[in-house]
């Protein structure tokens, strides 16, 4: 299997689409649609868990949905940054909270029938609440501190409600309790 070529159809201040022309297993040729970011170095996800054992969440309206996730921090990589100094970034951007640790999680492809994204996460530790919550200008997050060990019935509880929650979430979550267990 290889890309033969990649059009773009459509491109837009954040974000392209793209059609992708490549050859099958078989030889034969394909076409496939697909989105991709513009300008960006990386995607990153954190799971902060703060002293007392919480974790924190971000409530946040999604327009493409049409209603409020819960999702973990996450942010953009700028061009030239790494991934490492993104993810404490945008930690204290959204949440308020910085990390003295922060250890590699997983990485891997967001939604791999339509997005070209890779995300990469971390679990961050030591933290510390530094300042104010809830993103930039552009953002208003609400941050929700949970307790690790029952954050699945808030979760839960959040989706009878009407509130969608990321998926990411619930695998990420049990890596970090793994990961802390050691």
């Amino acid at each position: 299997m290889e890309i033969v070529d990649k059009i773009v159809r459509w491109q837009g201040t954040f974000m392209r689409a793209v059609e992708i022309h490549y050859r099958d297993a078989h030889g034969a040729m394909r076409t496939w649609e697909a989105v991709e970011r513009v300008g960006i170095g990386g995607i990153v996800v954190m799971v902060a868990v703060t002293p007392d054992g919480s974790v924190l969440l971000e409530k946040q309206f999604r327009p493409p949905l049409g209603r409020d996730v819960i999702e973990l921090p996450a942010g953009l990589v700028d061009p030239g940054e790494t991934m490492e100094a993104a993810a404490l970034r945008e930690l204290i951007e959204e949440t308020g909270w910085s990390a003295r640790e922060i250890r590699f999680l997983a990485e891997g492809p967001v939604s791999s029938g339509a997005s070209a994204e890779v995300l990469r996460s971390y679990l961050c530790t030591g933290l510390e609440q530094i300042g104010k919550q809830g993103g930039d200008d552009n953002e208003i997050i609400e941050v929700i501190q949970q307790p690790l060990q029952s954050v699945h019935d808030y979760l839960m509880s959040e989706q009878r409600s009407g509130t969608l929650v990321d998926l990411k979430v619930y695998g990420l979550l049990e890596l970090a309790r793994k990961i802390l267990a050691r």
